[in-house]
């Protein structure tokens, strides 16, 4: 999934670089609004390309999430101030 995700990030970085180098390179001789108007859509794409490769997934562990190795469960727990009740 995180490679999906990655491929994902980088495809999208890699059309909004191509986006402004098209409107500044070719675009703007012919129409300087269709450039300006490219540019203003590649803008959106820097956010949008950090919300894809920032999702959880469905097979993701959370923060918080127990991993189910109950050492490791207790030591994350102690580092994050949280005190299991002792039995």
């Amino acid at each position: 999934m995180y490679a999906r995700r990655r491929h994902q990030y980088f495809a999208m970085m890699g059309v909004c670089i191509g986006l402004f180098v098209l409107a500044w390179g070719v675009v703007r001789i012919w129409s300087v609004p269709a450039a300006v108007g490219m540019c203003l859509f590649a803008m959106v794409i820097p956010p949008v390309a950090a919300m894809v490769a920032n999702r959880r997934g469905p097979e993701d562990r959370w923060w918080d999430d127990p991993s189910g190795d109950p050492k490791s469960d207790e030591w994350w727990d102690e580092l994050d101030g949280k005190k299991r009740p002792r039995s």
